[in-house]
């Protein structure tokens, strides 16, 4: 299954956009994990809070 993301303004994209080209790599690898795999990227990138909510 592919998963999409939908970012809620221009701004936000631009903000990415405008990061530092290794943070930029590393978001543009966990996006690319997450459209293929889903949002649970697990341990180190997300951690569980508990309650069904997550990092």
């Amino acid at each position: 299954m592919s998963y999409s993301i939908v970012y809620y303004s221009e701004q936000v994209q631009e903000g990415i956009m405008n990061l530092p080209d290794t943070l930029q790599a590393r978001y543009i690898g966990l996006t690319t994990r997450m459209i293929e795999h889903g949002p649970n990227l697990g341990l180190p990138h997300t951690d569980s809070f508990g309650g069904g909510l997550f990092e």
